[in-house]
């Protein structure tokens, strides 16, 4: 006899630490969907309550009963619809990462999390215990297989729970983006339904949390490997799909699908990543708006627009800070850009606080010639006249230094690395070129005047100074970048590549010597498979040998 299974994925924007708020959102969720058509189960991202991820908080002597206080009431509350939630959940003395079933006021399943990933961002290991069950839930009489985030990535779970008599599988998760991980995901879940043969339901969370941003991207695909739903990314919603049910297996209802979305290109995915990452940092802390240094140069104009798409005009100031090595075209272009983006600006020069600084410093700096302590000392000017503007209107100020800056520490402690937040930190020097370009092709316009795009770029710390006189050409020094930082490659292999043997050991003594600084540096979003953070921990006082 035909039925039919109506399940709603529900992407949504849960917040770390907000136990009680994310259930209220949970049932808010499940009132629309109730609302808006008759779902039989409503699926949640992995975690949901405590929201992804909650590091140390899981260590918290009172997360037990605030979770139970939160089940309690989404356990009153939920009628009438099967509700799959994750969450940390206790068992025995153990924590778990778990999928719940919520049943007519019964948790009547739970689901441990198998694979706990442990490398790049994730710290699963350190809080939790891995499950060792199949678990299947029975919804209008149909088993269903369920797994969280991880399992997915491995055979056995999958082929596990249909051996266990599973006709389709759910999995809970929260995926964070990096550039092609849509991809990654969509040859690992056509490799598992190849496998088993079942159809998969990948409900995945949205929203920025820190320097991880969740791009959501939820899916189905069928028992043939066909993506047959795409869910958009980097929005919130509530996306309903129907199996029909012979008895035997469940085939998707093609006619009822939400309209799919095919993944974007890699600049507008990369670029609409970064203004998620901002607004979600900057809305979920509190501060009213942000500030930042504009120079006239493609960072900051490219940071200049991701912080209006990201907050609106009304909550971005911008500041020039021109000196004697500022180009006239520097103050035209940040001018033009402040103009055509509608942001509040100002034009504060550094003269007389530089004079100032250099006549306090002029015995200690007797006897020497000027180098990068001069140069360096105009960056710390324009830090200090930022950290003021913030202090005063609780502005955070937007930092605007480049992947490629950061990594061989092209940049300036306490000045132009001064700040809470940099849009840019894991954006590559190249892909700043491409995003910009990317950002002056949408409808509203260019809002970057073309000649920053083209003119050299360059500090202005000095007379004449462009970046490529103390750096290899950027196109050169982001692929040497690649190799060493995202994929540990050595340096005999990236010389293998054809690059010059100084050059590379250059450039790698220079990510070494460096890390000091960007243990300083403000968070970012993370938008490559490897970025400089949690992503990535190396020991400050070391004596490995550079690219070995």
């Amino acid at each position: 006899m035909t039925s039919f299974l109506n399940i709603t994925i529900a992407q949504l924007n849960f917040h770390v630490g907000d136990i009680f708020g994310n259930a209220q959102r949970v049932l808010d969720a499940v009132s629309e969907a109730q609302r808006d058509g008759s779902p039989d189960l409503i699926i949640f991202p992995e975690l949901a309550l405590t929201g992804y991820p909650p590091e140390d908080l899981l260590l918290r002597p009172s997360l037990k009963t605030r979770i139970d206080l939160a089940l309690d009431e989404l356990k009153r509350n939920i009628k009438g619809v099967d509700v799959l939630l994750g969450c940390p959940y206790e068992i025995d003395g153990r924590l778990y990462n778990c999928a719940l079933l919520i049943r007519e006021g019964e948790v009547v399943a739970t689901y441990k999390k198998q694979h706990l990933p442990n490398y790049q961002v994730f710290d699963e290991v350190r809080y939790f215990t891995p499950g060792q069950e199949v678990q299947l839930i029975e919804v209008k009489g149909i088993p269903v297989g369920v797994t969280i985030c991880e399992d997915i990535w491995f055979a056995a779970p999958v082929q596990d729970a249909k051996a266990a008599g599973a006709k389709l599988i759910l999995n809970l998760n929260a995926s964070p983006f990096h550039t092609n991980k849509v991809e990654e995901r969509q040859l690992t879940l056509k490799a598992r339904a190849n496998e088993s043969g079942l159809p998969i339901v990948y409900a995945n969370l949205v929203g920025g949390q820190d320097e991880l941003v969740f791009d959501g991207s939820s899916m189905v695909i069928d028992g043939l490997g066909d993506i047959r739903f795409h869910a958009p990314a980097f929005e919130e919603g509530l996306y309903p799909v129907i199996f029909e049910w012979n008895g035997k297996s469940l085939e998707l209802q093609g006619e009822t699908l939400p309209e799919s979305v095919k993944p974007s290109s890699l600049e507008a995915r990369v670029y609409d990543a970064l203004v998620m990452g901002l607004r979600e940092y900057v809305n979920k802390n509190g501060f009213p708006g942000i500030v930042i240094g504009l120079s006239g140069g493609i960072d900051s104009g490219l940071s200049l627009a991701i912080a209006v798409d990201a907050l609106g005009a009304d909550k971005v100031e911008a500041v020039m800070m021109p000196f004697h090595y500022t180009a006239s075209m520097s103050i035209e272009d940040a001018e033009a850009e402040a103009r055509l983006l509608g942001v509040r600006y100002r034009n504060i020069p550094i003269h007389g606080i530089y004079d100032a600084y250099m006549s306090a410093l002029e015995e200690p700096f007797d006897g020497t010639t000027p180098d990068t302590s001069e140069e360096n000392l105009q960056s710390r000017c324009r830090g200090v006249l930022l950290m003021a503007i913030s202090n005063k209107h609780g502005y955070m100020v937007l930092t605007t230094g480049n992947k490629s800056e950061m990594a061989v520490g092209y940049a300036t402690l306490y000045g132009d690395m001064v700040g809470g937040y940099n849009a840019l930190k894991d954006v590559p020097k190249t892909l700043v070129y491409k995003l910009s370009n990317y950002r002056n092709s949408l409808s509203d316009g260019p809002v970057i005047p073309q000649r920053v795009i083209d003119r050299p770029a360059s500090a202005e710390l000095a007379p004449d100074q462009v970046d490529e006189d103390s750096l290899p050409p950027y196109a050169d020094l982001d692929r040497i970048l690649e190799l060493y930082v995202e994929q540990d490659c050595s340096a005999e292999t990236i010389i293998a590549e054809g690059f010059a043997r100084d050059v590379v050991n250059r450039v790698l003594r220079l990510v070494d010597m460096n890390e000091y600084k960007r243990n300083q540096a403000p968070i970012g979003v993370r938008v490559t498979k490897r970025g400089f953070g949690k992503d990535r921990r190396y020991p400050l006082t070391c004596h490995w040998p550079a690219g070995r």
